[in-house]
């Protein structure tokens, strides 16, 4: 089959598409055919060598969408089956999806039932159930004034396009470090563009609930913009910064106020129906930004890295038009 290995840790060069054995089932294991999958800024920090546990060389890949192409469990995913699978260990203790097939762990694999397309479903995964989880944990109701703190990420549209099919009028802001892209913020659907300068928002506006997705490099300067009664939920961490420091919970969460988080590793089939329901239902757009083919796979960590990059990225393992013509 062909992947994508990292031998070293470096640049999108250091991404190297090529021939490899194609994975053989084992007892608790299935053989998954790659149809399309998402790139994760996770992935780029595995990549360049910032995730200590993972051991190179590797396939990279935190989650994708598929087929059961072998099963070790005929019952509960039977070939042909639909699946997606997202996290555990995948592409960090052993090999992801950045190739044509992967070989998952059975309790790492979820049949899933949906009509979408395969650029559609690919757009899915980790983004869109990270930002249905937020959501939901938010309690947002109608009346809301919302910030997505790092709206330009993939994970910060999706959020957007969820509480925008469900609450049509609803006011959600975004904020950019880069006041270029507020003209294509505005047109994703965002109501107003805050800028976002060395941590601080530059803005007198308060808000309901506050998506915070740079994470624990600013969440102290969110709770300064969240009213009484409001909710901060931490789910990324672009900003850099792993952990809340200097961080004194009594005085630093806003009097009456709320701080809670998301973590995509919070997943089951359940859960993951649930998403695609709802986007069902509320005919949510799930459309990607920007689409490559698997042999592009370090044209596509560019683009991430970029200062171009927005909206959700993936790779679909088919062959594409030509660029102009995407």
């Amino acid at each position: 089959m062909k992947a994508a290995v990292v031998y070293e840790a470096g640049g999108p060069e250091k991404l190297i598409y090529e021939e490899v054995p194609t994975p053989r089932l084992k007892k608790g294991w299935s053989l998954v055919k790659v149809m399309g999958f998402g790139i994760n800024h996770s992935e780029v920090f595995t990549r360049e060598g910032k995730s200590p546990s993972v051991q190179f060389p590797r396939i990279l890949g935190i989650e994708c969408v598929g087929i059961i192409e072998e099963t070790s469990d005929e019952n509960l995913l039977p070939a042909g089956q639909k699946v997606i699978s997202i996290m555990g260990e995948m592409g960090r203790a052993f090999d992801g999806s950045y190739a044509e097939y992967v070989l998952l762990p059975n309790d790492q694999i979820f049949p899933v039932e949906t009509d979408l397309s395969w650029e559609e479903l690919a757009a899915i995964p980790e983004t869109y159930y990270t930002a249905f989880g937020s959501m939901k944990n938010l309690q947002i109701k109608k009346n809301d004034q919302v910030l997505v703190r790092g709206a330009t990420s993939g994970v910060g549209v999706a959020f957007l396009n969820l509480l925008k099919s469900r609450f049509e009028t609803i006011i959600i802001d975004g904020t950019s470090r880069n006041l270029a892209k507020r003209d294509v913020l505005i047109q994703a659907g965002f109501d107003d563009v805050i800028e976002d300068r060395e941590g601080q928002l530059q803005t007198e506006k308060t808000y309901n609930k506050i998506f915070e997705l740079i994470g624990p490099a600013t969440i102290k300067n969110s709770f300064k913009h969240l009213n009484e009664q409001g909710i901060v939920c931490s789910t990324g961490q672009l900003g850099g910064q792993w952990f809340l420091e200097e961080f004194d919970p009594i005085i630093d969460i806003k009097a009456n106020s709320y701080l809670t988080s998301f973590y995509s590793n919070n997943v089951d089939e359940t859960k993951l129906n649930q998403l695609l329901e709802f986007i069902d239902e509320n005919k949510t757009i799930v459309k990607p930004e920007k689409v490559f083919e698997l042999k592009e796979i370090s044209k596509a960590h560019e683009y991430l890295e970029s200062s171009r990059s927005f909206g959700k990225v993936i790779i679909l393992n088919k062959e594409l038009p030509n660029d102009e013509d995407r």
